[in-house]
């Protein structure tokens, strides 16, 4: 093997996962490290960022064990919008990682919502006010350990996402990517720099944050790497929806891509700089000689339904795939998994989960099947206002991530939407994406080269009638109005 491989660490919400690959864009080597998740309280989710650096670095030792060569470059695809603290000075962390599923400062986004600035911040940020982006998150932090932000605007602490953390302590260098940075709430779209109104918002002092860089920009060399002799840095860095993005080959506005993880991501690239129309959000995919903008609607929970589903029924997701098979079409029951509200292109912070229209007669095929069919149906609701956005149909879905590689389950998006799904050979998209751009910021390989790497896709097309699809759809916007309806009083 040769140094012209690039190492890609996809660091995700349960696992991270790491992939060297060569210039024909095959893979050398690969290694997975699994990641833990606790929830001390309802609507809380945390992480340790020790653990999360950990697993990278071992990813990172494994990739070199195994490919006898270091890389000539290497990417970070992460898991966006959690939010950590730690001390400039040696890097300590001040508490957990908050995941971006944590929903702790639902209240506080309540509050500001009522003073009547929610339009303000999402002109200014492209993203709705909700507590799943960093900005409260930022916030929250520092009330624990700097509530006068005393420490904070005198540069003794820093704030950041996992994609900061990470460079931080593996290069020294305080920075954040462009599109992670879109995504804490706190970035000016319009000048792709810190806001001033978005910081004196939401409490957070700018000499706490990271320098915002583009994505493709090299950064110093990997301290684990340089100490084995190797002078690689990370060459690229993106958020994992947005890597999935870029490794589906998609460069301009017109495709659609849906990521099935533990939540979902349906993004497309834009032409606007402003808000969409309100169920969708406007985001910066990634920044390289220019920015490429994009339309988003995230879906909090569909692939962390089946955990949960599988947890309580003592089983694994590969069971609930089994089952689902065999669930009954016309069973009546709808799940509706709002167990943290909902996101796109609803934005409900109130919502609660539902579970409507089982008997005695349910059976846990029926439950399973309800599970898949919550996930396909909150995608084809982002893709029918994002129908409505674009002023025409999306005729085709490009997907990734875990739960994609069920058959069943994408001949059931295919059938519930009415559009053609199609899946890529090539499962993991996101550490390929930054894999790409790594390669390109190293001058390993052009455009006209990724060009020729194999994209090859396998096509599910819809099965179902109209009316068929009408009647499912109609069920789900049953299940839907239930989870969205207001406690007596309540507005």
């Amino acid at each position: 093997m040769t140094a012209e491989l690039v190492f890609g660490i996809d660091q995700g919400t349960s696992s991270t996962k790491a992939v060297a690959l060569d210039a024909t864009g095959s893979i050398r080597a690969q290694a997975q490290v699994a990641i833990g998740q606790a929830t001390p309280r309802p609507g809380w989710v945390e992480q340790d960022p020790i653990a999360i650096l950990d697993s990278v670095c071992a990813c990172l030792e494994s990739l070199t064990a195994q490919s006898e060569a270091g890389p000539a470059s290497v990417g970070l695809s992460n898991q966006r919008e959690s939010a950590l603290v730690w001390q400039t000075e040696g890097g300590r962390p001040l508490g957990p990682l908050l995941g971006w599923q944590d929903r702790r400062t639902a209240e506080q986004a309540q509050r500001l919502a009522a003073a009547g600035v929610a339009a303000e911040v999402r002109r200014r940020s492209g993203l709705p006010l909700d507590p799943m982006f960093s900005a409260l998150k930022f916030s929250w932090l520092l009330d624990q350990v700097d509530p006068d932000r005393r420490l904070a605007r005198a540069g003794r602490l820093r704030l950041g996402t996992v994609d900061a953390w990470l460079v931080d302590r593996l290069t020294g260098q305080f920075q954040i990517e462009a599109g992670n940075a879109a995504r804490t709430q706190l970035m000016s779209l319009e000048t792709l720099d810190w806001d001033d109104w978005l910081l004196d918002l939401f409490r957070v002092p700018q000499a706490a944050l990271p320098q915002i860089v583009p994505s493709n920009r090299p950064t110093a060399p990997i301290g684990l790497l340089r100490r084995r002799g190797h002078e690689a840095g990370f060459g690229a860095v993106l958020g994992d929806s947005h890597a999935a993005l870029y490794g589906h080959g998609v460069r301009a506005p017109g495709t659609v891509k849906a990521s099935y993880g533990t939540g979902s991501s349906i993004m497309g690239l834009s032409d606007a700089t402003a808000a969409g129309d309100g169920g969708l959000v406007q985001t910066l995919a990634w920044l390289t000689d220019r920015p490429a903008r994009a339309f988003e609607g995230n879906i909090l929970s569909s692939g962390g339904t089946l955990v949960w589903l599988a947890r309580l029924l003592q089983a694994s997701p590969g069971d609930l795939a089994e089952w689902a098979r065999c669930g009954r079409e016309d069973s009546g029951v709808v799940l509706v998994p709002a167990f943290a509200g909902l996101g796109a292109p609803h934005w409900d912070a109130q919502a609660v989960a539902v579970l409507a229209g089982f008997d005695q007669g349910v059976t846990r095929a029926d439950l399973a099947r309800a599970a898949f069919e919550s996930i396909v149906h909150q995608i084809e609701d982002v893709l029918a206002r994002a129908d409505q956005a674009a002023g025409r149909p999306i005729g085709l879905v490009l997907t990734d991530g875990g739960p994609s590689q069920n058959d069943w389950l994408m001949e059931l998006q295919a059938s519930v939407s009415g559009r053609v799904v199609a899946r890529p050979d090539q499962a993991q998209l996101s550490v390929s994406g930054v894999c790409q751009l790594a390669g390109l910021s190293a001058g390993l390989w052009d455009e006209a080269a990724l060009a020729a790497w194999p994209r090859s896709r396998r096509q599910f097309q819809p099965s179902w009638t109209v009316e068929r699809r009408q009647a499912a759809r109609a069920a789900w916007a049953s299940g839907l109005a239930r989870a969205r309806l207001r406690p007596a009083g309540e507005a």
